[in-house]
């Protein structure tokens, strides 16, 4: 898993962490049991502070998506299906307020937002 972090996103460098090793979650390349680097392994390799990665580690685990065994390392969660569908929730939520922002500045009304999306619904097989 290659964590990218960027000084310039006006997004906390813990946050970043954070939600990178949730999307490797997500996507399957971090299963169920798996090690992740340590602290101070993965702070060396991006080359910040051990606080700031153990602040994304901390809120991964109060968020279910780690658990951490003293002395041996942070390993990924069993995937929680309400977690699942909680993230997939807000992946939508975020297109959707994309979608509604292009919308105004096409000038498009809602009903005709609403028209596309019942079309493209339809399209897709999604009933």
């Amino acid at each position: 898993m290659d964590i990218i972090i960027s000084n310039t996103a006006g997004i906390p460098i813990y946050e970043q962490i954070k939600e990178q090793i949730k999307a490797a979650i997500f996507s399957g390349e971090l299963i169920e049991g798996e090690l992740l680097p340590s602290i101070r392994q993965l702070a060396k390799d991006l080359q910040i502070s051990v606080i700031t990665t153990m602040r994304a580690y901390k809120d991964l685990e109060q968020e279910g998506f780690v658990v951490n065994v003293q002395g041996k390392g942070c390993y990924v969660q069993p995937k929680n299906p309400h977690l699942l569908r909680e993230q997939k929730f807000r992946e939508v939520e975020e297109n959707l307020l994309a979608a509604i922002n292009a919308a105004k500045l096409a000038k498009l009304s809602k009903s005709e937002l609403m028209d596309m999306l019942q079309f493209l619904s339809e399209e897709e097989g999604y009933e």
